[in-house]
């Protein structure tokens, strides 16, 4: 694996990075045994960055417990300050003491601000984020200091030459190429030294499992063998000033195709041809996406318990899949995932416009405007008592049946 270096810190990180947010789950929880052998098999095969976040439920005590030991000496750590957790200058200390603890370390090798815009970060300013911050690196406490990024482009310049840090972590990815930091402000961060790390390289998983028909041809006809995955790490991966692509790998499959890219994805590799065929690739989805949503979850959780992420997702597939007739996949998948039939209800008519999740969007988006065409698309007159209907009579009678022919 051809490692890239960070100018301020001198490391050398490995183009991929393990992204502990989407760990393997089993009955809600860290599935602990396979993502510890799907960890271990990444640092096995060169992967030296790992990074998590206070807020990734149980994620950091679990690399705490595993990365132990070889494990430990051969990883750099990233782990980050909740930015919306922040009330007072103490609350940050005890964070970070209680990071320390989670991760059973006495030093966190990369350490982020996490979530930022500028509105955001003038907040912390006033509550002395500065000084905690030098005060915990001349402590040793954390080595290296950056943030990640959820605002507008115009903002981002801002935020990196308002102090010296070392990393920022972007959303980057060929279908969000300009939003966010963008690649003006990508170039920016790399000119001054700082190691630029990508989420959501992937898009949520939108620019890797199926894709419109127009669109899998057009990668199909460059390179059948490469995959639609393989296709946006490696456009991420070939831009000179990224460090690092994180990558919230929850199989071996993913974790070994991801392996595959950085190996063979030096910086400025790919031809023009193969920038081309993604740019054309782009145009579809773009003719496709009605909401340009990647599905991170930091709108949630909603007051109202709608599943603000499933929502967006089920209606962009509606477009991007061309699901047709009154009854089609996507409307199965509505009722199901998030109409109740399966469990607690996350419907978008759940929506009483209250507008928490506004202000942590990193898109920006108009979450209220957006659920209200969701609503429109999927929900019926009388859902509420259709489902109810469904739960208590459907369920049974189909069960009794069942049961009842397999005698």
């Amino acid at each position: 694996m051809q490692y890239r270096t960070i100018v301020k810190t001198g490391d050398e990180i490995s183009p991929l990075g393990f992204g502990a947010m989407r760990l393997p789950l089993k009955n809600g929880k860290i599935d602990r045994d396979k993502a510890k052998k799907l960890i271990y098999h990444a640092i096995d095969n060169g992967v030296n960055f790992i990074d998590t976040a206070y807020l990734y439920g149980d994620s950091e005590s679990f690399l705490g417990e595993i990365l132990k030991g070889e494990y430990a000496d051969k990883v750099k750590l990233c782990t980050k300050l909740p930015a919306i957790n922040v009330r007072k200058y103490e609350d940050m200390e005890i964070i970070l003491d209680e990071q320390l603890k989670r991760l059973q370390r006495d030093s966190i090798d990369y350490y982020l601000i996490h979530a930022v815009d500028l509105k955001a970060m003038n907040r912390l300013l006033k509550k002395d984020l500065i000084k905690f911050l030098n005060k915990a690196r001349n402590e040793g406490k954390i080595k290296h200091i950056g943030f990640s990024y959820h605002g507008p482009k115009e903002e981002f310049p801002l935020l990196v030459d308002g102090y010296d840090w070392d990393v920022v972590m972007v959303q980057y990815n060929y279908f969000d190429e300009n939003v966010q930091a963008s690649v003006e402000g990508i170039e920016h961060a790399a000119s001054k030294g700082m190691g630029v790390f990508v989420m959501e390289p992937l898009k949520g998983g939108i620019l890797a499992g199926k894709m419109p028909s127009k669109a899998e041809e057009i990668f199909k006809k460059a390179n059948p063998n490469k995959s639609n995955a393989y296709w946006a790490m490696e456009w991420v991966l070939n831009n000179r000033n990224i460090t690092c692509v994180l990558s919230g790998m929850n199989s071996f499959e993913q974790l070994d195709e991801n392996l595959d890219v950085a190996n063979n994805t030096p910086p400025m590799s790919m031809s023009f041809e193969d920038l081309e065929t993604v740019e054309y690739v782009k145009r579809v989805m773009r003719d496709s996406l009605k909401i340009n949503c990647s599905t991170c979850g930091y709108c949630m959780p909603c007051p109202q318990g709608v599943n603000i992420p499933e929502c967006m997702k089920i209606y962009n597939e509606k477009y991007l899949f061309n699901h047709k007739g009154f009854i089609n996949q996507s409307f199965m998948d509505y009722y199901q995932y998030v109409g109740g039939i399966m469990g607690n209800s996350g419907n978008a008519g759940k929506c009483n416009g209250c507008g928490k999740c506004l202000r942590k969007c990193p898109q920006k988006l108009d979450i209220i405007s957006e659920l209200k065409k969701v609503k429109k698309e999927f929900e019926l007159p009388g859902m509420k008592y259709m489902l109810s209907f469904v739960r208590h009579v459907g369920f049974p009678v189909y069960r009794y049946l069942v049961k009842f022919l397999n005698r």
